[in-house]
């Protein structure tokens, strides 16, 4: 058996042993990039080394593969990528305002670690810290509001118990914070992070609430019914970046010149977005969104190298603004 068969079988053990339902033979197939055939002789080599391995049949007739022998598995203990992967995890969430994913994962890390005899845990450590050492640990450059990490703490309680908040928290346009009684959704984070709230004082629809414009916070123990519908993923796409407005929500398309169509294929501008090849190996890119001050601020970047195609109000924003003297893109 080669070196790379037994790895694969050490992962399939892995894959067995961590999926509650099983895996099937297709699964497997798609997993390792092999043909059904293979995956089904992947299966009977891994019975040999784990005759526990078992099947169950689902609703569709198909065997999946399980395996609760897990006791030797410990014994593979944890690679130094893996655990710079975890680290790298830990300091994003951290930089991005998130404490209490930062602390679910340092606590992952830590009972893995701890698993480990001491010496290897030392120069499994050791190494882990300077792959990072080398990567720069994969960051988000740039400028970033504050965050406070109390309010974070809170908030992500409040999510997973559909608890009410009562925040003091003053808008764009109130002098001061004003009481507020909301029902929490989800979060956005970037540049700004923002709360995504239904306030009932003020209707039925979804509203965003910056995060740094949260005077104080606590939860209430008023459990609210959240809407089975709501997809948080399908609100932020209803943006080019975090601002939203219903008004400004329309069509966007722009045209990249030839020179900046090869970069402008690597960004994806929007989750929906739409792209088209033009004849002269230009690129039109198309998606509907708001948020045209961000949009603006983010083709700027690009200099004379894209057009503003639709709409004519964001055509109008840009206007005069593009550079030809950036020659780098983004």
């Amino acid at each position: 058996m080669s070196f790379q068969k037994a790895q694969d079988l050490l992962k399939l053990a892995h894959i067995a042993a961590s999926r509650f339902h099983g895996i099937t033979v297709k699964e497997i197939a798609t997993e390792f990039s092999v043909n059904e055939r293979t995956a089904q002789r992947m299966v009977f080599a891994l019975k040999e080394l784990y005759p526990s391995l078992k099947h169950t049949t689902d609703s569709e007739r198909r065997r999946r593969w399980t395996l609760r022998e897990t006791n030797r598995l410990g014994m593979q203990g944890i690679f130094e990528h893996e655990l710079a992967a975890l680290e790298m995890a830990i300091r994003r969430a951290e930089r991005e305002g998130a404490p209490s994913e930062a602390a679910s994962l340092q606590a992952v890390r830590d009972r893995l670690v701890a698993k480990l005899p001491t010496t290897e845990a030392r120069r499994t450590e050791a190494n882990a810290e300077a792959m990072l050492e080398v990567k720069g640990y994969a960051c988000r450059p740039g400028p970033r509001v504050k965050t406070c990490p109390v309010h974070m703490s809170i908030l992500t309680a409040a999510l997973k118990g559909q608890f009410q908040l009562i925040m003091s928290y003053r808008g764009a346009q109130d002098a001061e914070p004003k009481k507020r009684i909301v029902e929490p959704y989800g979060l956005l984070l970037g540049t700004r992070h923002y709360l995504i709230a239904r306030d009932p004082a003020k209707g039925d629809g979804f509203r965003r609430f910056r995060l740094d414009r949260i005077a104080k916070v606590e939860m209430t123990m008023i459990w609210f019914k959240k809407e089975k519908d709501f997809d948080l993923d399908a609100y932020a796409a209803q943006s080019f970046g975090s601002f939203h407005s219903d008004v400004e929500f329309t069509r966007v398309v722009w045209r990249f010149a030839p020179a900046a169509a090869a970069t402008a294929r690597e960004f994806v501008f929007h989750p929906r977005q739409e792209m088209v090849e033009q004849d002269d190996g230009g690129l039109i890119v198309a998606f509907e969104a708001s948020g045209l001050v961000e949009m603006a601020w983010h083709l700027y970047q690009w200099g004379d190298a894209v057009e503003v195609i639709e709409p004519a109000t964001l055509r109008d924003l840009v206007a005069g603004r593009q550079n030809d003297g950036i020659c780098v893109l983004p």
